[in-house]
């Protein structure tokens, strides 16, 4: 099969940059085009140089649906408005388009459920190999366990995050709520400040760090009357949800029109 024609959107950020380099690091994916909102300094900049690799001649533009018409898929960790807009081109043109933005809305959701009745989306708060893992065993565990267990779900993220709790907290929060079969919007606990009375026994509760450069850190903890659970992952790179973001538009450029998740493209989905 000849190389996947990839679309870096948000370029000139720092996701943006880490996934142009790991397109230049892939055997089997070339880099066909680099996007910024129409506002933004970096329109016009080299998308090699930005990410550190040098002049690659692939300038920063804001015209999505032409870059999209000559490539295959377009990657996107950008901001919620703008992955819509994505997933509409990417129905509208029969592409592939990996979704790791974060902050999206139910209302959001359903815009790409929509769009991907002709896109082949793959959508997830986390693309590393490692969350979706961690996502199956809480998955596991919270089936396992009885309510005895108080399910709390602890994240850590540096000081530049606009969204709480990140998606991947509400990703293992969701994994959590469908092991033991309940709905996770109505169970989640998102904060505690002052007299707020005793801990419901079933609910999934949050808790939001934010400083310095910090990655990623997620723990989901079990806690029950005499013992606890604790399944911890910690990102050390940005460099992780690059490849897993490659690995998923790989796996997607075969698939039918649909939406999907990283359990479905690492074949978690019945772990």
């Amino acid at each position: 099969m000849s190389e996947m024609r990839l679309i870096v959107a948000g370029a000139g950020g720092r996701m943006g940059r880490t996934l142009v380099k790991a397109i230049a690091e892939s055997k089997d994916c070339v880099l066909a085009g680099a996007l910024e909102n129409a506002n933004s300094p970096m329109i016009g900049r080299d998308a090699g140089a930005l990410a550190g690799l040098g002049d690659n001649g692939i300038k920063i533009g804001s015209d999505a649906a032409a870059a999209l018409a000559q490539a295959d898929g377009i990657i996107d960790f950008t901001a919620p408005a703008a992955s819509l807009a994505f997933a509409k081109l990417a129905a509208e043109q029969r592409k592939v388009h990996i979704i790791g933005t974060t902050g999206l809305s139910a209302a959001d959701d359903g815009a790409i459920q929509d769009a991907a009745r002709s896109a082949i989306i793959v959508k997830s708060g986390n693309m590393s190999l490692g969350v979706n893992l961690l996502a199956a065993l809480a998955k596991r565990v919270a089936k396992t366990l009885d309510q005895s267990f108080d399910i709390e779900v602890l994240e850590m993220h540096h000081n530049q995050k606009v969204d709480a709790p990140s998606g991947t907290a509400l990703l293992l929060g969701r994994a959590a709520a469908d092991g033991r079969g309940i709905d996770l919007n109505a169970r989640s606990v998102r904060s505690r400040d002052g007299h707020t009375g005793a801990r419901k026994a079933g609910d999934i509760g949050f808790a939001t760090l934010r400083g310095g450069n910090v990655v990623g850190e997620h723990t989901v903890m079990f806690v029950g009357p005499a013992e606890r659970i604790e399944l911890t992952h910690k990102a050390q790179d940005r460099m992780l949800f690059a490849s897993g973001a490659l690995h998923a538009a790989r796996w997607a450029r075969g698939q039918k029109p649909g939406l999907y998740s990283m359990a479905d493209v690492l074949g978690l989905g019945n772990f």
